[in-house]
């Protein structure tokens, strides 16, 4: 099911909403092995089940079509003709941490808090840590972001965050447990990545890098805010903001969803932080992001709201799934109890980072307004006395998922050639004390290959 060409519907939901049902990727036989094989076993630490390979190829290039990678759930991430380095060789260690949830089909596990750690042969000493956007799985951002890293001579690990898919809000005992769940799962992760290295290289990495997308941005943020001991730095791609008070999802959607009910209109939704300019996207985000989104939150953060439309198990067809509940279209955030507000406060974001952090968000996202998400976020960093560490960059015509650039080539333009960038500068901040650029907005260029490059423009 597709509602633009190329861009599959399920796959593009809050950067990537796993599909219903998640497919366990096929089976294959490991790559012709380097010298990697004849390493001794390496033992994540506290993990409840691993299996280690070693693989000729550990980019997305290799490992298409094989149990070691998820195409699928990369779907509608990036634009075609996106370039991806390719011929990277190591180990490859799947497995998951003790979990109570079962939302995570992958490897036909039925098992939360999986992980995937890329150990190169050629290391840099370095590491990157990431979790899934969306409510995908650990997989998700192999092309945008572990075969770059990797080609380098990053280690590389990703988490499925603890829960998974568009029913992610029926883990935990309270509200806003799932949520809280994802950060704690980067943290064991990255704790434990750490420990790998130093079995895979005989030392502990020398910098250790945060970076995500959308949810993972936010995990992100978080990471840099509450555990910077364990980071150097990190970059924030369109990350999601959660505040107490707001703003949050729960605030910036609800006028989505009367808009879709014939009780708001256009003029409600800029007044709400949505750019004038992206008028062109509402309809599609009408139909695959903005009810769904708004509904699974809702339900992990204010489950008594309505429960006769809990979230994403209201109805068994896709198109129930994605339906707005109407109740949502009144919504009102600021007037729910205490306890609501309270369970967002368990996430909530402070501006406190304590590393270095590179934010970049596109003027068009349509699912998470960058009136409402980045530019607070920057002044939350500036009002915390914390600015030094941080540059915010503003991407011309850059949505929320590059995969809508192929829809719509003449009016957007893909943001992971600027994240990559950005990337190149954060680790030149670090290692080299090299300052990026001042924060700017980041203007299209109007020729040449804006899928696969993108400058920052000067340094300050």
């Amino acid at each position: 099911m597709r509602l633009f060409r190329g861009v599959p519907l399920l796959a593009v939901l809050l950067t990537g909403l796993t599909a219903v049902g998640p497919a366990t990727p096929a089976g294959a036989e490991p790559a012709p092995p380097g010298p990697c094989a004849a390493l001794h076993r390496i033992d994540v630490p506290g993990a409840e089940h691993q299996r280690t390979a070693c693989l000729g190829d550990l980019t997305t290039t290799g490992l298409a079509g094989t149990a070691y990678t998820d195409m699928a759930d990369q779907a509608g991430l990036s634009a075609k003709g996106t370039r991806n380095p390719s011929g990277v060789p190591g180990l490859q260690i799947d497995g998951y941490f003790p979990d109570e949830s079962h939302l995570n089909a992958t490897h036909g596990w039925a098992h939360d808090a999986q992980f995937v750690i890329r150990l190169p042969e050629n290391w840099n000493g370095g590491l990157v840590v990431t979790g899934a956007p969306g409510t995908r799985r650990q997989y998700s951002t192999d092309t945008l972001i572990s075969d770059h890293v990797l080609a380098q001579g990053f280690a590389y690990a990703a988490t499925d965050k603890g829960n998974t898919g568009p029913d992610f809000f029926t883990d935990g005992r309270r509200p806003g447990d799932a949520v809280a769940e994802w950060n704690h799962r980067v943290t064991e992760l990255t704790r434990a990545a750490k420990k790998v290295v130093r079995q895979r290289y005989g030392r502990a990495p020398q910098r250790t890098y945060m970076t995500g997308v959308s949810n993972a941005g936010y995990l992100t943020r978080w990471q840099l805010e509450n555990r910077p001991e364990l980071y150097d730095g990190g970059v924030d791609w369109e990350g999601v903001l959660w505040t107490t008070h707001g703003p949050n999802l729960l605030t910036s959607l609800p006028v989505t969803v009367a808009r879709s009910l014939g009780q708001a209109a256009d003029e409600d939704l800029i007044d709400a932080g949505f750019a004038p300019g992206s008028r062109f996207l509402w309809p599609y985000h009408e139909k695959a992001y903005w009810g769904l989104t708004q509904k699974i939150f809702r339900a992990e953060f204010d489950p008594s709201y309505d429960p006769g439309c809990p979230g994403s198990t209201a109805g068994p067809t896709v198109e129930r799934i994605l339906a707005a509940c109407a109740s949502d279209a009144s919504y009102d955030y600021g007037s729910r109890p205490a306890s609501v507000h309270r369970a967002v406060a368990k996430v909530a974001l402070t501006g406190r980072i304590g590393k270095p952090l590179i934010t970049l968000h596109g003027d068009l996202d349509t699912l998470l307004p960058i009136a409402t998400d980045s530019d607070v976020y920057a002044r939350m960093i500036d009002d915390r006395g914390r600015g030094g560490l941080h540059r915010y960059y503003t991407v011309q015509d850059g949505t929320h998922t590059d995969g809508l650039y192929d829809t719509y080539p003449d009016r957007l333009r893909p943001i992971l050639p600027c994240y990559r960038s950005a990337f190149a500068a954060l680790t030149q901040w670090v290692e080299k004390g090299t300052a990026p650029a001042a924060d700017r907005t980041i203007a299209r260029p109007e020729g040449g290959d804006v899928v696969n490059s993108c400058e920052l423009e000067g340094r300050s």
